[in-house]
């Protein structure tokens, strides 16, 4: 029993270093502020083309992933200090 906890424990954080290294690799590509500015510009590009695109009926859930997105990387920007 113990040993099936142990390989538990480190399957969660196998799955947690991996997620932080597809992270670091994202990261290296550009930093948090130009991801934010990014996001900025295809949120609002998407938003100019629903004009076009007509209504959305997930739009309040593009929205929250948009924003959710903008929050990681402030977040991930406040931990550089």
């Amino acid at each position: 029993m113990n040993n099936t906890l142990s390989k538990s424990a480190e399957s969660h954080d196998s799955r947690y270093l991996a997620f932080g290294r597809e992270v670091a690799e994202l990261l290296s590509q550009s930093s948090p502020s130009n991801w934010i500015d990014d996001l900025w510009d295809i949120y609002t590009g998407y938003m100019i083309a629903q004009r076009e695109m007509g209504y959305n009926p997930r739009a309040a859930d593009i929205f929250t992933s948009f924003k959710e997105l903008v929050f990681f990387f402030q977040r991930v920007e406040g931990m550089k200090g």
